[in-house]
């Protein structure tokens, strides 16, 4: 009995970097997702292979929830990954970025893979029960690790009308709304990716 492996949303490295050069947060977003997404070299390959395999970023949709409280403080969802089904090398680090791959699946029917990938993982990890709006901020692009290496992440800031999150999964610990102020203390404990998150996004 063979086991199905994901295929995931692919872009080959190159038709990045004839675009230009992301090497941390790149906020002009437009400027590489849109030819990303509409490009043809876009395709879906076996996860295995491209977890290790830098000629190829996965592009992962990575959303912060931010909520201001009565006095205007802001805060956003944050959590500590726990031993789950996730990205084992990122383990017990703290996270305020939701989301995950896109896969082969999520372009069943003609739909959006990406819009649908995105809504899919925020279903599988979180219950949101709030109005938001939502804005893209940038694109994250880490190359100082493996897991950065191959993975071209999406910021998107949802912003909350309500505090009205809780955490599906138990690879997502200890989730709950945490000031702006306090994140910076806890800023060595952030996953690389959040921690350019917060520090492009709440400077």
């Amino acid at each position: 009995m063979t086991t199905h492996e994901e295929h995931v949303l692919v872009i080959p490295a190159s038709v990045i970097d004839a675009i230009g050069v992301i090497d941390g947060f790149e906020s002009d977003v437009d400027r590489f997702l849109g030819p990303i997404l509409e490009s043809d070299q876009l395709s879906y390959r076996p996860r295995g292979a491209m977890e290790v395999d830098p000629s190829f970023k996965q592009l992962i949709p990575y959303v912060v929830l931010e909520w201001a409280d009565d006095a205007g403080q802001r805060h956003v969802f944050a959590y500590t990954r726990g031993g789950g089904g996730g990205e084992e090398r990122l383990h017990a680090k703290r996270s305020i970025g939701i989301g995950g791959h896109i896969s082969r699946e999520d372009a069943a029917d003609g739909s959006d893979a990406y819009a649908t990938g995105m809504q899919r993982e925020l279903d599988e990890e979180i219950r949101l029960e709030a109005r938001y709006t939502e804005t893209r901020e940038g694109l994250i692009y880490d190359p100082s690790n493996e897991v950065g290496q191959v993975h071209l992440g999406v910021v998107h800031r949802f912003v909350l009308d309500a505090p009205n999150v809780t955490s599906n999964e138990a690879d997502l610990a200890e989730g709950g709304f945490v000031s702006i102020d306090q994140l910076r203390t806890e800023h060595d404990r952030l996953e690389t990716w959040s921690q350019l998150a917060l520090d492009a996004m709440y400077d």
